[in-house]
């Protein structure tokens, strides 16, 4: 049965989170529907990772099996997209191994977080419009504090699924794009549910002078959520890219 990988962008406003849910519009409930109507037949998919109501994204990988497949693969993201809301785009496709998973394949993830220090009308859907002073210095200076092995309970929500708060991370760092939009990119080999959005609060929080720098440490070995910061509005978030062993796509379809 052929095993097909999707990359796929979309703007989460107006979803209700990746994952279906039972009485709001999720971005893989409105994919599987479209793909059960393009192949008239009920299809599962299986993302990389299940993004929150409001969250974006750049790359977005899901897999799907499907017993026939009567459409040339480089035409499949045009066919999807034909039928497709707006504000989902398949950008690729491809044929990947029997075993390939998308969620459980993947080696590394990677998101990136806006923040602009002007409100603008515009962009409050697709950033974080901070809305009192920041120090910006202080938000470059903190962001190394994540690099590395540690244990994410205090910059995470409860989750009883989850069996270990254990997060590799990669890259940690900001990069100012003009007077005043900065983003925030950081890649791991795993995140645990609202960990990049907790640690965007709690970096905005101590660029605020919410927190001394000692406390932020102290807590990726004290396992504690009793002083957690504030999520960061999930408007600014966007799942950048997936990480996996070997490439799975090689020709852009835009």
């Amino acid at each position: 049965m052929p095993n097909i990988a999707l990359l796929i962008e979309y703007d989460g406003t107006n979803y209700a989170g990746w994952q279906f849910q039972p009485n709001a519009i999720s971005i893989q409930e409105v994919i599987e529907k479209t793909l059960q109507n393009l192949y008239n037949t009920k299809v599962s998919i299986i993302s990389a990772g299940r993004t929150d109501a409001g969250v974006h994204s750049y790359g977005q990988v899901a897999n799907f099996k499907i017993e026939n497949n009567p459409i040339p693969i480089e035409k499949i993201p045009k066919a999807i997209n034909s039928l497709l809301n707006p504000d989902i785009r398949v950008l690729n496709a491809n044929y990947v191994p029997d075993d390939f998973n998308a969620r459980y394949s993947a080696i590394a993830r990677e998101y990136i977080y806006k923040i602009s220090t002007k409100y603008s009308v515009f962009e409050r859907n697709y950033c974080h419009c901070v809305p009192y002073k920041i120090d910006i210095d202080k938000l470059f200076e903190i962001a190394p504090i994540f690099l590395g092995l540690h244990n994410f309970t205090s910059f995470s929500k409860n989750n009883p699924d989850t069996k270990s708060y254990i997060c590799n991370v990669e890259k940690s760092a900001w990069e100012k794009i003009d007077d005043y939009h900065y983003y925030f990119t950081i890649k791991a080999n795993r995140f645990v549910y609202g960990m990049v959005r907790t640690i965007i609060g709690t970096m905005i929080d101590y660029a605020r002078g919410y927190k001394l720098k000692e406390m932020i440490v102290a807590a990726l070995d004290n396992l504690s959520r009793n002083n957690i910061s504030a999520l960061a509005p999930a408007s600014g978030l966007y799942l950048n890219k997936i990480y996996y062993p070997y490439e799975i796509f090689f020709n852009n379809y835009r």
